[in-house]
């Protein structure tokens, strides 16, 4: 759209006005999209985006307020109504039947899925149309077997098979590396070229400004600003999201690293879920108060590294050592004792389940234990008041007490696990990419609760994908490529450059 002018916009929502209980999480909002423009949503989690598309696409009904999709006024009724009108979306989290190929998936839900199907027709049909716009695919895959990029094509083939003109897409770059998250937006660009029109949910104003065509800030469930990407800056983008609050990021000086040693790796291996090799033989070790970041593209090894030091994936060879007791052949429970927290990538179906409250996520790992029940009861009364405190002081907005957690963002869904991981005073905690796909808000509130168990003598193992993360956090930082530890630099000896060549597998040489 940025060389063509749209004359009527295809979707027009008006006044949209959405309640859970108490809590608005949208109010009076009106966002207009064209043919042909890639619309990026912009806000902290928790600012309404998320609702206001689930809206659009009939998982919610709003309270009040009009939507016009084709020039039409619109009563969806169900994501399956908004998808047979022409309006689908691809969540953050992503609703694929692993034991399916991408060719089962795709055809799962259309009217061809009630008659004997072709394989072979089945799967050149979805190669068509995934050529088309330059989604590559493998249609006989399964999609347990393929990655968080793969899996995701197979989510926008499923919907522009089914004849979408209008795609939303959240957060669809934070669960990818750059290379895919570069070839997703060309992909996204074809399709707007093609007349289709697309929202994005997103939460990077960099990203935004090189993709988008314009863009929507909503603040507190409202809309705070509209504007075309030419007239976009960061410090227009930054006073529209946050507000006049000034952003004050904590930096790591080294100074809570204790000479203790909480955590020994030595000779680890691992394998992955095709059972082949994906740690190999690494060794590395933790100071009490110390973060030790790892680097590393996605899909180096750095998955099961954590889940092995979790317990939740066998080691193949090698020790892990905590507080000088090895731990390697104990169950999960029993680390768990030994005051290893995990908080996993995968929040919403790894970390918490979905459909429970707050007060059931908080107490999934410590629900025998003498302060939340007795006799094997619930000491109810306990565990509403250390939520109702964990709430306070992390600053979680709910959709209510008794609400399940899905209702809550990303962002807020974050906080609840970590305050949950940290509540249980570990001596080492794990934390797997803790900022993919949170705000700059909710990113700046994790670091300070990351530095505050540091402070307690905490050792914090950090996983992210982004080096600017990892050189604000860490004191050390271990680099991963093809399941070996490439080196482990303190951080004032590494630089960009260095950690991007041990990323792709050059050796380090001082």
């Amino acid at each position: 759209m940025r060389e063509k002018t749209a004359k009527e916009p295809v979707l027009e929502m008006r006044k949209i006005t959405k309640k859970f209980g108490k809590v608005t999480a949208n109010k009076n909002v009106d966002l207009s999209l064209y043919p042909g423009e890639i619309h990026a949503l912009l806000g902290e989690n928790g600012a309404g985006k998320s609702t206001l598309m689930n809206i659009l696409t009939g998982i919610y009904k709003a309270n009040s307020g009009s939507i016009y999709f084709k020039g039409e006024k619109a009563d969806i009724k169900s994501p399956r109504h908004a998808v047979d009108m022409g309006i689908g979306m691809v969540h953050q989290h992503f609703h694929l039947i692993p034991t399916l190929t991408a060719a089962e998936n795709v055809f799962l839900y259309t009217p061809e899925c009630k008659t004997v199907l072709n394989k072979k027709e089945m799967e050149e049909a979805i190669r068509k149309c995934s050529h088309e716009f330059h989604l590559d695919i493998d249609p006989s895959a399964m999609v347990w077997q393929m990655s968080v990029g793969e899996q995701q094509r197979v989510e926008i083939v499923k919907l522009l098979y089914r004849g979408a003109d209008l795609l939303i897409l959240d957060e669809p770059s934070a669960v990818l590396t750059a290379q895919e998250a570069e070839e997703m937006f060309k992909t996204l660009r074809a399709m707007a070229e093609s007349g289709k029109s697309v929202v994005v949910i997103s939460h990077k104003m960099n990203e935004v400004m090189q993709f988008a065509d314009r863009i929507t800030v909503l603040k507190g469930g409202m809309v705070e600003d509209t504007m075309p990407v030419e007239e976009a800056t960061i410090e227009r983008l930054t006073r529209a999201v946050v507000g006049e609050r000034e952003l004050k990021p904590q930096k790591n000086d080294g100074s809570n690293r204790q000479e203790k040693v909480v955590l020994e790796v030595k000779n680890l291996s691992v394998k992955n879920d095709k059972e082949l090799p994906a740690v190999r033989n690494v060794s590395f070790d933790i100071h009490a108060g110390e973060i030790f970041g790892i680097a590393g593209v996605a899909g180096n090894g750095q998955k099961e590294l954590a889940e092995a030091i979790a317990g939740l994936r066998k080691s193949e060879e090698g020790s892990i050592i905590v507080n000088d007791e090895t731990v390697t052949g104990l169950s999960v429970k029993e680390r768990i004792e030994k005051k290893i927290a995990f908080i996993p990538e995968d929040r919403l179906h790894m970390g918490l389940v979905p459909d429970m409250t707050m007060d059931e996520n908080r107490i999934l790992k410590q629900f025998d234990s003498p302060d939340f029940s007795k006799n094997h009861l619930l000491k109810k009364k306990n565990i509403r008041s250390v939520v109702e405190a964990e709430i306070e002081k992390h600053d979680i907005k709910i959709a209510g007490m008794n609400a399940p957690v899905s209702l809550m963002s990303g962002g807020n869904q974050q906080k609840l696990l970590i305050a949950r991981e940290v509540g249980s005073e570990p001596d080492l905690l794990i934390a797997a990419y803790p900022v993919r796909g949170l705000d700059i808000g909710a990113t700046e509130a994790i670091h300070d609760i990351l530095f505050e168990q540091c402070k307690k003598g905490v050792a914090v193992l950090l996983i992210s994908e982004e080096l600017d993360e990892l050189f604000q956090m860490s004191d050390r930082i271990g680099v991963l490529c093809d399941g070996e530890m490439m080196a482990v630099l303190p951080r004032e000896e590494a630089d960009y450059d260095t950690i991007g060549r041990l990323m792709s597998g050059e050796r380090y040489e001082k």
